[in-house]
């Protein structure tokens, strides 16, 4: 079923809830709309499946990428290139799960915007740690409001997703993310 599930996640990022008909859910998962509504009930709990399972899998991506940095400021600036690695090309194309799932159900499926809220808020903690981590080992100033830097960031790595599904280009996404260190090192030690 994981398969099946990947494949569901790759229409509703490309085509988004809305847009993504069930026809098309059930060839891309090669079922039927049988087996569809059997297995998930219906289209907007296949849609919260594939989005737990995207968000599982891309916090773990990120996790290990900023796991293989040493100071605060350099986990940052890990986040931010994961972020534009996957707002470019056709994984940018493709979209975020989360940002889609903001645009098109949190405002309509209270359940829905309580799992986007959930994500954008483990993404705005893990932000705040780094910053508060790079604080300490004076990495990151420490006259940086931790909590507005966070947020400032959060929106930004979703912006970046957002411009990303028009198409841009990676040198250009990462010189955003460069740029964007900028909100988080008037000074630093590296």
């Amino acid at each position: 079923m994981d398969a099946a599930l990947d494949q569901a996640l790759l229409v509703f990022r490309e085509r988004g809830y809305h847009a993504a008909s069930l026809t098309e859910l059930g060839a891309a998962m090669g079922l039927s709309s049988g087996s569809i509504y059997k297995a998930f009930v219906d289209k907007q709990a296949l849609f919260r499946a594939a989005f737990d399972r995207y968000t599982s899998r891309r916090g773990a991506e990120l996790r290990r990428a900023v796991d293989a940095e040493r100071t605060g400021f350099a986990k940052i600036h890990a986040v931010l290139r994961f972020y534009a690695a996957a707002s470019h090309g056709i994984e940018g194309r493709r979209g975020c799960l989360v940002a889609g799932g903001a645009a098109a159900l949190a405002s309509l499926d209270p359940d829905m915007a309580r799992c986007v809220t959930k994500s954008m808020q483990a993404t705005e903690t893990l932000l705040l740690d780094l910053i508060r981590l790079g604080q300490a080992d004076g990495s990151v100033p420490a006259h940086l409001d931790a909590g507005t830097a966070a947020v400032t960031l959060l929106c930004l790595l979703q912006g970046m997703r957002i411009v990303g599904k028009g198409g841009r280009t990676h040198a250009g996404m990462k010189a955003v993310a460069d740029h964007a260190l900028g909100l988080v090192a008037a000074t630093h030690t590296e």
